[in-house]
């Protein structure tokens, strides 16, 4: 009989990790390298700095778009469109490199982003620089740095998506200061429950869109284009109005390994090239002053060897549930930056309340 104890409890205890690696591998953010991908996943994050080494390797090095021996990538396919690209960002806020793989290649690289953005890179010690399969390596970083044109409210700790525990959040309440919204733009609202603003600084804004909608990063954003041309409500805050945005941070790496270990199609006969790594970092931060984020892409490139609510009492802007943000620079067309928020864990704040 005690061994059938034991032996029942063990298996609850194997059930028990099962579930728990289950929840763990869901409730995580998902980095996406195509703004225009869908994920089941509800948390997800896109940042266009993988989309810029691909461009240079598609554009610099290959000629050519990048397509494998061994059948068609889907995603490679979605890549090859280069839908973001330099133009998008103004100069001063990335910095890109590509070339043969040496270390002169990777002191080159620290020193331009050391003087450019005072920043140490997180991703080049991880390629083994004396490989002798090495071929090419391409690079992009990109820091934003930036201070909202007004300074938000630290509010009460809300729930989100009805959680037990609560989060920090700022924004506008009636014993805000007037002025503070003119820090806001309002895009539309259609319902208590389909909303957008924009937070504004001088050259950047953070956008907001309050929906359970699950579509991808592009589809929301053209959605809230056509919702911001067509709605004919106010266009700013009034007394009523309020704003509730949580305080986010988060940091994560990735590698994209449906890219890695196959044979590229190359208009170079002599060279059989592959995907060794192809990395992506993401640091973001956002708070009541302002949005701090940094990521980094790294492709590695080697020669093939032996590897394989009620509106009559104000409208009220709450991102308390699912929403999305975006990133964009006020005079482009497109966003730097994307995210899906469904689980508060995930982007938990670690910064210092200002």
């Amino acid at each position: 009989m005690k061994k059938l104890l034991c032996l029942v409890a063990a298996v609850l205890i194997i059930a028990s990790n099962c579930v728990l690696a289950e929840d763990t591998q869901k409730q995580s953010v998902q980095m996406l390298p195509v703004f225009s991908e869908k994920s089941e996943n509800p948390n997800t994050l896109w940042v266009g700095t993988f989309q810029l080494v691909w461009n240079d390797f598609s554009n610099k090095i290959l000629k050519g778009p990048v397509v494998f021996k061994d059948g068609e990538s889907l995603l490679a396919q979605e890549l090859n469109k280069q839908e973001f690209n330099k133009t998008m960002l103004s100069e001063d806020s990335y910095y890109t490199a590509y070339g043969k793989t040496s270390l002169s290649l990777k002191r080159k690289i620290e020193k331009a982003i050391m003087k450019k953005f005072n920043e140490k890179s997180d991703l080049l010690d991880k390629i083994d620089w004396k490989n002798h399969n090495n071929a090419y390596l391409l690079y992009a970083i990109l820091k934003k740095d930036f201070q909202f044109t007004q300074k938000f409210d630290v509010l009460e700790s809300l729930s989100f998506n009805n959680s037990s525990e609560k989060f920090k959040f700022f924004g506008i309440d009636e014993k805000s200061r007037s002025n503070i919204k003119e820090g806001v733009d309002v895009l539309f609202y259609n319902s208590p429950s389909d909303y957008a603003v924009a937070l504004k600084s001088n050259k950047d804004e953070v956008i907001l869109y309050r929906t359970d909608a699950k579509e991808s990063f592009s589809n929301i954003y053209s959605l809230i284009n056509k919702e911001s041309k067509e709605y004919k409500g106010k266009k700013r805050l009034s007394n009523k109005d309020e704003l509730k945005v949580p305080f986010m941070s988060f940091k994560g790496e990735t590698n994209y390994d449906e890219l890695c270990n196959k044979e590229i199609v190359s208009k170079k006969s002599s060279e059989k090239l592959y995907i060794a790594q192809a990395l992506q970092t993401a640091d973001f931060n956002l708070d009541n002053t302002g949005v701090k984020l940094k990521s980094e892409a790294v492709l590695n490139i080697m020669t093939m060897s032996l590897v394989p609510e009620k509106q009559n009492k104000g409208r009220n802007f709450y991102f308390d549930k699912t929403f999305y943000l975006f990133m964009k620079e006020t005079k482009k067309a497109m966003p730097y930056f994307a995210v899906r928020v469904d689980d508060m864990n995930l982007y938990k704040y670690t910064g210092e309340i200002k």
